[in-house]
């Protein structure tokens, strides 16, 4: 929870009413997103019920709980948060929820820490000291949806791209390449009907003239391919044969991935 004030003096002065408001703000904005990483049914007249529930929250910093309390007493605000917001008695469903919560919260609260502390203090070497300032009200208002929605943007897009990676074996004259693959749907090249996947030349070494040369389509050009038949591939468990192996002169452009897989291996997996 955020927590603003204004120091006079050995006085503190706390605005309740501001403090209720942010943190209905920032937990409207948390709750809707768990909806949207998760693919929830989103029903604002609940959202809005929830994080009201959760603005309330602050006011446990009034009472003389200690921080195993306040701890334990948060813990449960935010499973009724979850449940008022996304209202299914399934331990597995809330049990999600509430991670991708937590997961979004710390995500919002440390790059707004981070920004807090880039904006209000100044360094010299490895020491810190304050300068007096602090983020406006206005830029965290600003800033806290633009974040939480490049944050949604940018898990959709690595689930999406981590989606087509798979564990393949390849087996090929009695050797065995343990490789990452990925599902590469521009790759639906074959060879008599059979599927072609390309490899890395630095991941696999064949010593063998037994091999066909077929030609395919590189940016509008015309190349001719040496390929290998494989003895089968193994991928995620599923295990194919007839499938042929072309060996890749440039690296593949993805993080981590050994062969591009062909496309019409997908259905199968």
């Amino acid at each position: 929870m955020l927590f603003f004030y204004t120091y006079k003096g050995d006085n503190m002065k706390i605005y309740l009413d501001l403090i209720l408001i942010l943190n209905f703000f920032f937990d409207f904005i948390l709750v809707i997103a768990v909806g949207i990483i998760l693919k929830r049914k989103l029903n604002i007249k609940f959202i809005t019920l929830s994080s009201f529930i959760g603005s309330l929250s602050i006011l446990l910093l009034f009472f003389d709980i200690n921080s195993l309390e306040l701890f334990i007493l948060k813990l449960l605000i935010s499973i009724i948060m979850i449940i008022v917001a996304y209202p299914k008695l399934d331990i597995r469903y809330i049990f999600n929820n509430l991670v991708v919560l937590y997961i979004v919260s710390l995500f919002l609260g440390g790059v707004l820490y981070m920004f807090n502390i880039e904006y209000s203090y100044k360094h010299t070497g490895l020491i810190f000291f304050n300068n007096g300032l602090s983020i406006n009200l206005i830029v965290l208002i600003i800033l806290s949806p633009i974040i939480i929605i490049l944050y949604i943007k940018h898990q959709k897009s690595m689930k999406n791209k981590y989606n087509n990676y798979y564990s393949t074996d390849i087996y090929i004259n009695g050797n065995i390449f343990k490789c990452t693959g990925y599902i590469d749907s521009g790759n639906t090249l074959t060879y008599k009907g059979n599927p072609v996947i390309f490899i890395n030349k630095d991941k696999l070494k064949i010593d063998t003239n037994d091999y066909r040369i077929i030609p395919y389509k590189v940016v509008n050009k015309i190349m001719m391919l040496k390929i290998y038949k494989c003895d089968k591939v193994i991928i995620n468990n599923h295990i194919f044969f007839n499938i042929y192996i072309g060996i890749s002169e440039d690296s593949f452009n993805i993080d981590g991935i050994d062969v591009l897989l062909n496309n019409k291996l997908m259905e199968a997996i």
